[in-house]
């Protein structure tokens, strides 16, 4: 049985994927719910955070010198005493590490990023909770059919680009048909084949992230008071958070440049990783 949460959902903001303020961002409301939530339940939230974490490590892996944030589940020193002798960390995580000290890459045909993105999906995909386990199968498909889709339009190859080992990545990656023969299980696929013909770049993330926001609200329907409908709140407060530190200049401009960085290095966009 699921728990429920009732004064925290009735008490939430009304939210749409354009409102202009929200009381917390992502990063604070997931902070106020570690107090709120049973410790099983903020396990959850703690999945949800893991992107950040990849990042982190990955840049310290990689000695790039950016930023560390703050906001991942793992701080810097624990992180790099794990980098020295990988063990409290996600099965994912450890096996990245070890490969990339060893110089041995789990994935060779991909780069550092893209092997340790596609670990990632692989760890989550297979999740034991029915909502972090269909959350992140569905924005794989997603983001893989964005790339393909975009890539094709611009002749780029994209094999390796493709993230995760299940059935439909690789449907994706090896298919040369239309719809890589998806049609019938990817019920937005259309959808997506037609918002990727739109050269307008705000306008065709805004609508790929409204597919998000309806997939949110469609499988929390019937969750009135559920932790489900506390992770899809968290989900469309990263959602929100994007927009509201994109204008339209700077996210145009933004865009375009990590195409020609995607058409000279193959390497998949930003925009593409970050949800």
């Amino acid at each position: 049985m699921k728990r429920n949460y009732y004064c925290l959902v009735a008490g939430l903001q009304d939210i749409t994927i354009d409102i202009h303020k929200v009381q917390f961002s992502q990063v604070a409301f997931c902070k106020e719910l570690k107090a709120e939530l049973h410790p099983e339940d903020y396990l959850l939230v703690e999945q949800l955070c893991l992107p950040i974490d990849n990042k982190n490590l990955l840049n310290l892996l990689a000695k790039s010198g950016k930023p560390f944030s703050g906001n991942g589940n793992y701080g810097q020193e624990i992180l790099e005493d794990n980098i020295k002798e990988p063990a409290a960390l996600p099965d994912y995580m450890v096996q990245f590490i070890t490969a990339f000290k060893a110089k041995t890459p789990l994935i060779p045909e991909m780069s550092p990023e893209n092997e340790l993105t596609s670990l990632f999906f692989d760890h989550v995909c297979n999740s034991s909770n029915d909502f972090i386990r269909n959350w992140y199968t569905f924005e794989l498909n997603l983001r893989n059919l964005v790339v393909a889709l975009l890539s094709r339009k611009h002749g780029l190859p994209f094999e390796n680009q493709i993230i995760g080992s299940g059935e439909i990545p690789q449907a994706i990656k090896k298919s040369h048909a239309r719809d890589f023969g998806l049609s019938g299980e990817l019920s937005y696929l259309d959808e997506i084949a037609n918002l990727v013909r739109n050269d307008n770049i705000q306008e065709r993330e805004k609508a790929i992230d409204n597919i998000r926001w309806s997939y949110l609200d469609e499988v929390t329907f019937f969750d009135y008071f559920t932790i489900d409908k506390v992770l899809a709140y968290t989900l469309k407060l990263g959602l929100i958070d994007r927009w509201l530190a994109i204008d339209k200049d700077h996210g145009n401009e933004l865009f375009k440049k990590l195409l020609a960085e995607l058409k000279s290095s193959y390497e998949l966009p930003e925009t593409f990783k970050d949800k």
